[in-house]
């Protein structure tokens, strides 16, 4: 009863004394701004240093995708579009390039056509990139991947530059007129005309050597140009679906995939590698049946093959054809080419029929008629049976200096090779930007000599156009450089014959192989080439070669 009353009696104090509202107000006020914590903040979270790493690889990345296809974008758009071109000037002198090539490309891209009237005349309206053709020849590359229209080069020039596609059948050193004629199948009613020139650049190329062997224009592939590729690809092809016709008989289906090719350059290397691949990679998987039955010969008249690499790359060369099992059949002659077979004649002088069903013939070069006829309206200056005599300036012999010759239509001490070509298309524009100096020079002398009487200062810069007239006078003579020879052969394996200061290094094996590659690449004339011969790589390396015929 007593804690009762005790507790009633607390309860009562504690109502009497329970503050006012005000005063409530004012207790609470200062009791949160007093008692109330702050609130809580979550520690700073430390990032790893892998994280910021990745995180930095990934920004640079990035812009490093989206910088280099925007410069990609903008290079591939500025090709596309080629801007105004200065029209034709009568003032100027007029320059013919008579061919398409090497030496004509290389030309046409240095050439400063603000100095000259420049017309190019060439049965094809387009550059071929010539070692790359074995690869065309199997499938690797598309035909187009390889080509660059001759117009996509003359377009992007400063002046305007003619480009006619005609084959040239006449050329006068002593008119100065060249002669041209439309070979095509459809045709206007003008297909044939004759042009004056002021300078000619002779550079018409060759065409293949047959050594006058029965046969060969009759049933051998050639590997001079695309459409000798395209037909190469499509006998190959025609091989295959014929000895898979049913019932043939094990004798005839040897015979009909018995690949022969004729030449121990490096387009025959080239080319035996590459149907070697397409053997290896992709007819064994298409052609089950078939694949123990195909068997490429490489026949060579010399004692070796490639006799422009060293012998260790030779030795090399021969010993990867050999575990590859493509015989090379050196010192043998071929006689004769008949439509299922054809007849060498090895070492020791005995003549054999060896069964096949297709031949390449890639064994050398021989001078076009054009060039045949050129040749013998100067008889008195041309006397070399191997092409066109030229000086050290490339000026043809006999015609004063108004023909320039060059590549595989001349007579020098240099091989016929591509690599030649370019650098005498190059050292050629130098000189026609001398001789356009020298001629403005001279234009210039003539018109003060035509003033009348000069003064003591006319008399000065008579002088001085003078010395300047004989000093572009001395234009320095070709000299060539030889940047190395490469090779492909096959099982992605190259070989590379490199100069250097110390001597030649002689490498072979798969990272010349990528070398080989990355070197092509670069040689390519434009941007264009180079992403569609690189997506063709790629394209086999993931999908492998087609294997239909068209």
């Amino acid at each position: 009863m007593q804690v009762c009353r005790a507790r009633a009696v607390l309860g009562r104090s504690l109502i009497h004394s329970r503050p006012q509202p005000a005063l409530r107000t004012q207790l609470s006020r200062r009791f949160v701004s007093t008692e109330t914590p702050a609130p809580l903040t979550p520690p700073p979270r430390t990032q790893s240093r892998w994280r910021t790493f990745l995180q930095v690889i990934g920004r640079v990345t990035l812009i490093t995708i989206v910088g280099s296809g925007g410069l990609f974008y903008y290079v591939a758009q500025k090709d596309r579009t080629p801007g105004e071109q200065l029209p034709h000037d009568p003032t100027k002198k007029t320059l013919v390039v008579l061919g398409s090539g090497w030496g004509a490309t290389s030309l046409l891209q240095k050439l400063d056509t603000t100095d000259y009237n420049v017309v190019v005349i060439s049965p094809r309206n387009y550059f071929l990139f010539t070692p790359l053709l074995p690869s065309v020849a199997v499938g690797t590359l598309s035909p187009h991947s390889i080509i660059q229209p001759t117009r996509y080069i003359t377009r992007h020039k400063d002046r305007t530059v003619s480009v006619i596609e005609a084959a040239a059948t006449d050329v006068d050193p002593i008119a100065q007129t060249v002669t041209f004629a439309d070979e095509s199948e459809i045709q206007g009613l003008i297909s044939s005309t004759t042009l004056k020139y002021d300078y000619l650049v002779y550079a018409v190329g060759a065409e293949t050597q047959t050594f006058n062997i029965p046969g060969v224009k009759e049933h051998a592939c050639f590997m001079k140009e695309l459409e000798d590729a395209e037909k190469t690809h499509t006998r190959f092809l025609d091989c295959l679906e014929s000895a898979a016709f049913p019932g043939q008989s094990e004798e005839e289906k040897n015979r009909l995939l018995h690949m022969v090719v004729v030449g121990g350059g490096p387009t025959g290397i080239e080319l035996s590698g590459e149907i070697h691949d397409y053997l290896e990679e992709d007819l064994r998987s298409w052609y089950p049946e078939l694949s123990n039955n195909i068997k490429i010969s490489l026949v060579e008249a010399l004692p070796s093959v490639l006799p422009m690499f060293s012998k260790k790359l030779i030795d090399y060369t021969e010993s990867t054809f050999k575990e590859a099992n493509i015989d090379i059949l050196t010192k043998t002659m071929v006689k004769e080419i008949k439509e299922k077979s054809i007849v060498v004649q090895g070492p020791d002088g005995v003549k054999r029929e060896v069964p096949c069903g297709m031949v390449v013939w890639a064994a050398g070069n021989t001078l076009r008629k054009v060039t045949k006829d050129l040749i013998a309206k100067l008889p008195e200056h041309q006397t070399n049976r191997r092409g066109i005599a030229v000086d050290d300036h490339l000026r043809m012999a006999g015609t004063n200096g108004t023909v320039f010759a060059l590549g595989d239509c001349t007579a020098t001490s240099y091989a016929p090779t591509a690599q030649v070509a370019a650098q005498q298309g190059s050292y050629l524009a130098r000189v026609f930007k001398q001789i356009a100096k020298r001629d403005a020079l001279v234009y210039e002398l003539q018109a003060l000599e035509n003033a009348g009487s000069l003064d003591e200062e006319k008399q000065k810069q008579k002088a001085d156009l003078t010395k300047q007239v004989e000093k572009s006078d001395k234009v320095k003579p070709f000299k060539y450089s030889h940047q190395g020879s490469l090779a492909y052969i096959g099982s992605e394996k190259a070989i590379a014959d490199l100069p250097f200061s110390v001597g030649n290094l002689a490498v072979g094996g798969v990272a010349t192989y990528l070398f080989w590659r990355s070197a092509y690449l670069s040689r390519l004339f434009s941007l264009r080439n180079r992403t569609l011969v690189a997506t063709d790589w790629v394209k086999v390396k993931l999908f492998g070669r087609d294997v239909s015929r068209e």
